[in-house]
């Protein structure tokens, strides 16, 4: 009989918190909450259609996004514009300067997980980031499944 291992969540779960404490310092000093940074890293793949879908996509609630686009606003780092397919809806977009933002926060995140990736082989760490992408890309409803 194989070895048994632990669930994922149960090893991915206390990873992803540390990671989080460990990129906190990097928000802190580029003057981005965690929801801020998602909302900027989200904003560069497409405009969004509003804040009810933005809040969807991230897995936010969309009562609670609004200070966080209010704020990204006012600073100038994304656009709200009306959307020409639908003038009641609004695209929300990044600006150069919340592009500048988004780019120097994520270098300055991603030299800090050099460290750590720095910790498996040049094998384990292709094979870890290639696995972490494809199961990173499945949507939910497949990870989640029908137990029906």
């Amino acid at each position: 009989m194989p070895t048994p291992r632990p669930d994922l969540a149960a090893m991915i779960a206390p990873l992803a918190r540390a990671l989080m404490a460990a990129e906190q310092p990097v928000l802190d000093a580029h003057e981005l909450t965690m929801w801020a940074y998602v909302v900027l890293l989200h904003l560069d793949e497409d405009p969004a259609r509003g804040q009810g879908a933005l809040a969807q996509e991230i897995g936010a609630d969309k009562t609670r996004i609004i200070a966080v686009l209010d704020d990204l606003q006012e600073r100038g780092l994304i656009e709200r514009r009306p959307d020409p397919a639908d003038r009641r809806a609004r695209l929300l977009t990044l600006t150069p300067a919340g592009r500048r933002r988004r780019d120097d926060a994520q270098a300055a995140i991603q030299a800090k997980e050099e460290l750590l990736l720095g910790k498996l082989s040049p094998a384990d760490r292709t094979g870890f980031l290639n696995a972490l992408l494809t199961l990173a890309a499945l949507p939910r409803e497949e990870i989640i499944g029908d137990d029906e």
